[in-house]
């Protein structure tokens, strides 16, 4: 059996009526995961799928998609969560550069443009509602074999999957129990979408310590009302999510610890958590626990925490990120920095955390994955100082991929698409900071063809938004849409982004 659902089984044994899932008023048993689960995995090993083949798995934030989760690795799949909000393009290049046996796809959406078989809600539900529930846990997904594989931006346009095994899960869940307490009693707040890995930090270590994962999912987010019910009024202990969705529920009246004494503790990862941020929630939950988190999606959610209280905001203007795990390895390609006296550069890691790269893609696998003394290290692509304590602080990327509210966007994939659309001749878009030194919005350059140079700014940049949302996420169209009649160019002939960014900032 595979080890992480060996974990999970013994939690539901243990506690079977214990919830395991609750999103508003649904609620749902370790006992029904488990014997939901068990069933997909028995409709899937008798389709007699190719050996270790992924399966995509497309929906929502919904109980029955981590119930497939389940089931697609007890029956021998790796599974790529897709979110329903995805627009088709991205299910077509994902399917493309996977090659999936399968899609379960848990939404009202019928076709996807592609040859790859798929099994619809309907049949899903059947699926859920059988008596057929036997499985050969042997052909399980194994110690080393891939369990996810997460699908982030490329800088070609094409999305890259990242690998994630067995054994990269179980150290990080090993890790987040002992680092963060896990227990049985912890009602978890699950915000990030299920394509987002943020989400694994409450999914797998939550489920293996029988912890009760409390859903706010994308529909609720969206509406201010409903959010601030979901959240003043929950019960859930502990706290999971980007810095970025704390600051918006700050604006909810009885979001402090008077109102809600049970939580905490808060987790924060996918983002740099500001000073400011930190001191309006330690003033707002004065007795919670604070962790700051650091971790790309290559190393599986998070490879260092710090508890941040009132000492740590005394004594640091910028947060640090914490201490790396104590066993990973790393390296900093770098040298000291003259005013903080700290080793500065790429951060470098290595150790049981680290993906063995990404799906159906070498090129890209060997710039990220480099091998040094025998051993798989991953250049983060993070410029990262150290102190002599061996504490690590964040000061930024170290190419042109951003986060924005928690989502990593490579600024390459949004001109690469911005450059499909008829009207556009060059694009080159760029981060705007804060005064948090967060990027608050994305501001794509554009250089038109000249047969929409005289076309009204305000209806060029409604049509380009729209075709935008034709092809691709959301959260990837640049907030602001800003027509020039040329691109600042370096000195080896290429657009130089650097100039563009200072420019904007000024």
């Amino acid at each position: 059996m595979n080890k992480i659902i060996e974990k999970i089984t013994t939690a539901a044994l243990q506690a079977p009526d214990k919830l395991c899932y609750k999103n508003g008023e649904e609620t749902h048993t370790y006992q029904e995961l488990l014997q939901a689960s068990d069933r997909v995995a028995s409709f899937l090993q008798e389709k007699f799928l190719p050996a270790k083949s992924p399966l995509i798995i497309f929906g929502g934030q919904q109980f029955e998609m981590l119930v497939m989760f389940l089931g697609s690795i007890k029956a021998g799949h790796p599974y790529i969560p897709v979110d329903d909000g995805s627009d088709p393009s991205r299910v077509i290049q994902i399917n493309s550069v996977a090659k999936p046996a399968l899609i379960l796809n848990w939404s009202e959406i019928t076709s996807f443009g592609v040859d790859t078989p798929q099994v619809t809600k309907d049949e899903l539900k059947k699926v859920l509602a059988s008596d057929h529930n036997i499985y050969d846990s042997n052909r399980s997904v194994g110690p080393d074999d891939d369990f996810y594989i997460i699908f982030t931006s490329g800088t070609t346009g094409t999305p890259k999957g990242v690998q994630i095994s067995t054994n990269n899960i179980l150290d990080f869940s090993d890790w987040a129990e002992k680092e963060f307490d896990y227990s049985s009693e912890m009602n978890m707040l699950l915000q990030a979408p299920f394509s987002f890995d943020l989400s694994v930090f409450d999914i797998y270590p939550g489920l293996i310590s029988g912890a009760t994962l409390n859903v706010v999912d994308k529909d609720t987010t969206k509406n201010f009302g409903k959010l601030q019910g979901a959240i003043v009024d929950a019960d859930f202990n502990t706290w999971v999510s980007t810095p970025s969705f704390f600051e918006m529920c700050l604006l909810f009246r009885g979001f402090d610890e008077e109102h809600m004494p049970q939580l905490n503790k808060f987790i924060f990862c996918g983002e740099e958590l500001t000073h400011a941020t930190a001191q309006k929630l330690l003033k707002k939950f004065p007795n919670a626990k604070l962790y700051n988190t650091y971790g790309p999606t290559e190393n599986t959610v998070a490879i260092t925490s710090i508890l941040i209280d009132d000492a740590a905001l005394a004594k640091f203007d910028r947060l640090p990120i914490g201490y790396l795990k104590s066993n990973m390895e790393h390296r900093i390609n770098g040298a000291v920095d003259e005013k903080t006296g700290r080793m500065t550069g790429e951060l470098l890691v290595s150790g049981p955390d680290v993906s063995k790269g990404y799906l159906n893609n070498p090129t890209q696998t060997e710039k990220a994955f480099e091998q040094i003394d025998g051993k798989t290290f991953y250049h983060t692509g993070d410029m990262i100082s150290e102190g002599e304590d061996g504490l690590l602080y964040y000061h930024g990327r170290t190419d042109f991929q951003i986060k924005m509210h928690g989502y990593r966007i490579e600024l390459e994939e949004v001109d690469s698409m911005l450059g499909n659309l008829a009207q556009i001749k060059q694009s080159c878009t760029v981060p705007l900071y804060n005064n948090k030194k967060q990027v608050s919005k994305m501001i794509a350059c554009i250089v038109l063809e000249d047969e929409f140079n005289d076309s009204d700014p305000k209806d060029l940049t409604s049509d380009i938004k729209d075709s935008l949302k034709e092809t691709t996420m959301e959260y990837m169209i640049p907030n602001v849409l800003k027509f020039v009649k040329q691109l600042p160019i370096s000195k080896n002939g290429k657009i130089d982004r650097k100039t563009l960014i200072g420019e904007i900032n000024e």
